[in-house]
């Protein structure tokens, strides 16, 4: 198995095409065609993490965020990061990170949060835009349902909890092959008219390459024509964090001591107390506060999140609580639900990479500490 590989596998846990335009993601250092001895998955890159790879044989760090957000100019080891960077180097360690492609699925760090706080009913709180496409095609009504199956099979036609999802309508189209042409169907220099079904598809956004290979693969003409547009609605699945519930509503100071219970919190700030009971739950791991009218409208009762500011606490309004549960408390637990999603994948591909080349990194990289 190679680096590739574990890329590709990442793709169906969460597309990279989904994370947000400022963060970076994907193979930060090495080369995708290496083959991969043993995987450690971390929180964060730091230098402790790359000695903890070294000792255990992983030639692969699979690190939720990413070492580099912006470019180098010099790797001469001055900061952590570039040291992270010639280590890794050194010792022939590739290093991926997921990010907010993982912050972005369904299965993700938010649901993780919801997971833990045992919260039912969960939705995506703020659904990412343009992310459903739609293909129209024309072919031949005799080649019609094999190239349906095909499209399906690439993963166009899923809306929701349906699929093989598709609008037909048929007719008739013409064309004349000119000079250098090499018509499947008809003369050249002689318009031909043909009966054919016109099949309108809806597909995930990051599908398109596979979807248009899908395409050109099955579809018997030799020019094939087809148009491609960006939908507005909206994705049940994808998107920044997600609006549960309780299963019991339970009192605000009650909710609050069993969140930092829960997620081993070292503090949690939060507004005023409202005075009501908490059921409907908002969560959106690490920063969050660009969430907090999402939230609101959303009709939560709390928000957790991270990272607040000071006046950040007044957008409540007396309206809901806002609670900052501390970023890596909210996102601690991501490594471990990578490593079993990983696991299950690889598995599956290479039943010889056995689950104890799948380690879990022991290095805490929570760089705040409390008194």
């Amino acid at each position: 198995m190679i680096i590739q590989d574990v890329i590709r596998f990442f793709e169906e846990i969460a597309p990279l095409h989904y994370a947000e335009d400022f963060d970076n993601v994907g193979l930060l250092v090495g080369d995708k065609n290496t083959e991969v001895t043993s995987i450690l998955v971390t929180h964060d890159t730091l230098e402790e993490v790359i000695d903890e790879a070294i000792a255990k044989n992983c030639n692969l760090i699979v690190s939720f965020h990413p070492i580099l957000f912006s470019g180098l100019k010099k790797i001469n080891g001055n900061n952590y990061v570039e040291r992270v960077v010639i280590k890794a180097i050194q010792n022939n360690i590739g290093i991926f990170a997921i990010h907010t492609a993982f912050d972005n699925a369904w299965n993700g760090v938010n649901a993780i949060i919801c997971k833990k706080l045992g919260l039912i009913n969960q939705k995506v709180l703020i659904p990412k835009k343009e992310t459903i496409k739609k293909l129209i095609i024309f072919v031949p009504k005799a080649q019609a349902e094999s190239l349906r199956m095909a499209l399906f099979n690439a993963g166009a036609g899923s809306i929701g909890n349906y699929d093989h999802c598709s609008f037909n309508i048929e007719g008739t189209g013409t064309f004349r092959a000119g000079e250098g042409a090499n018509p499947t169907l008809g003369k050249k220099d002689k318009t031909h008219f043909e009966p054919e079904t016109q099949i309108g598809i809806t597909f995930p956004a990051h599908l398109e390459g596979t979807i248009l290979n899908a395409l050109q693969e099955n579809h018997p003409y030799e020019e094939v024509a087809y148009e491609i547009t960006t939908l507005e609605n909206v994705n049940q699945k994808i998107g920044m964090g997600m609006i549960a519930e309780l299963p019991e509503a339970m009192k605000e100071e009650d909710f609050l001591q069993f969140v930092k219970k829960t997620m081993q919190s070292g503090c949690i700030k939060h507004s005023k107390l409202t005075g009501n009971k908490i059921k409907k739950v908002a969560v959106l791991g690490g920063s969050g506060a660009f969430a907090i009218e999402a939230a609101k409208r959303a009709g939560a009762d709390v928000f957790l999140t991270s990272d607040l500011k000071y006046h950040d606490f007044y957008k409540a309004e007396n309206q809901f609580i806002i609670a900052d549960i501390g970023h890596y408390e909210s996102e601690q637990f991501t490594k471990n639900e990578l490593v079993d999603l990983l696991t299950k994948k690889i598995t599956n591909f290479a039943p010889a990479f056995e689950k104890g080349k799948i380690k879990t990194s022991e290095v805490n990289t929570n760089p705040i500490k409390y008194l």
